[in-house]
Order: structure tokens, then sequence, then C-alpha cells
């Protein structure tokens, strides 16, 4: 996997891309969302630069030994946790929360590997409570 900061646009893109390829397929309905929603902007990324980093997640995942597709989360439990790991701030780990619910949903499935990353996310990140609301 690549490296990116800390709390950086990229670190947080991410974790968008791993929500949208979690089941497996980038769906038209995601990518559509990713637009209506502006992600790029409220992640502080231009449009293209959010689909770089989207493209560079699918090249780094293609090239790893733990890529497996059948509607499970394409990343092993320990770098799930190295990628919620790079999000540190409160504010930030809430938007995106709200950002990948969104995007796990916009199909109107939420597929088993979409729900682990948003199950890792709030165990990760202590967002119990945020869930709640």
């Amino acid at each position: 996997m690549r490296h990116y900061t800390r709390n950086s646009p990229q670190a947080a893109a991410r974790i968008v891309a791993l929500t949208v390829v979690a089941d497996g397929d980038i769906s038209q309905p995601e990518l559509d969302l990713l637009e209506q929603l502006g992600v790029h902007d409220q992640l502080g990324l231009e449009r293209h630069e959010l689909y770089e980093v989207l493209d560079a997640f699918c090249e780094d995942l293609l090239s790893s030994q733990q890529l497996t597709w059948a509607d499970v989360c394409p990343v092993d439990e320990n770098t799930l946790a190295d990628l919620m790991r790079d999000i540190e701030e409160p504010a930030l780990r809430v938007r995106l929360i709200r950002l990948c619910v969104e995007l796990a949903e916009s199909d109107a499935h939420v597929a088993e590997g979409e729900h682990i990353v948003l199950s890792a996310a709030v165990a990760h990140w202590g967002l119990r409570r945020e869930m709640l609301r």
C-alpha cells in the first residue's frame, strides 16, 4: 500500500476508495454519488486527484497478495486497521463515516465488504455514539 500523510486528503480519499470497492464492484450509483456529494471538495482535493487515489488504491489491491473478491472486504484486518489509523482528526472521521455510509447505501444494498469497512471505521475511530444519531 502507498503511504499517505495522516489526516491528509489522500488518506481520507483512500477510505472512500476502500468503501467504493469493498463490495467488489465500482457501481455507477457510487460514482454518481461521488460527484453529487462533491466528495473531492469535501476532502480538499481536485476531482482528478480523488480519482487518482481511487486508481492508485485499486492498483495497490491488484498488486497485493491479499486481494480476494467474494463480496468481502478486499483487505485483511491488519491492513484495514492501518488504513483507519491514518485518520486521527475527530471531525474528519465523522465526515468520512457519513460519506462512506451514503456511498455504501447508494445502490440500496450494503454488501458484506461495505459492512466490514463501516464497522471497522466505527470501532477504530470510536464512533459508536455518532452512528446512533
